[in-house]
């Protein structure tokens, strides 16, 4: 059992660093393509590629190694760190996904239909970039219960 246990808490931890580590990138690779105008589409498709492919998936095993954890180790769910955590992936996978990824898909369908200097994509730019940060907020209140699990 410490083994199994273990074992899927460094895959846990694995899918967090790849996670929130992409997920803070963004902010890098966008900042690149808002300096260089002509790169920006492929730095969004980058962004999008890395959010679709890498980070929203890690973010749903995440889910599950975490509840394999709860349910090996024997920790009740309703422990408020794991309750609280598990609110807060549920709004953190909601809010990007009703309005994280439909800002980038839009923001990379304006960019192609009518530049990087049109008043749409700059709006859509900075519409991104909050939705974003807000979005951080719940994964950054997750890591605080993960590490330091607090208690009611």
């Amino acid at each position: 059992m410490p083994l199994l246990y273990t074992s899927v808490k460094f895959i846990h931890i694995l899918l967090a660093i790849a996670a929130v580590g992409f997920n803070a990138s963004y902010g890098v690779w966008l900042s690149r393509a808002a300096q260089n105008p002509p790169a920006a589409g492929l730095l969004l498709r980058g962004v999008q590629f890395m959010d679709n492919r890498i980070a929203n998936p890690a973010y749903g095993l995440l889910l599950l190694t975490g509840l394999a954890m709860v349910f090996t180790a024997g920790i009740p769910i309703t422990t408020f760190w794991i309750a609280a955590a598990t609110i807060l992936w549920l709004i953190a996978i909601v809010w990007g996904a009703a309005m994280y990824t439909p800002t980038l898909r839009r923001q990379i369908e304006t960019l192609d239909a009518k530049g990087f200097d049109s008043p749409e994509f700059q709006q859509l730019s900075r519409r991104g970039t909050i939705i974003g940060l807000v979005n951080m907020v719940p994964i950054l209140l997750i890591l605080i219960m993960m590490v330091f699990k607090p208690t009611l």
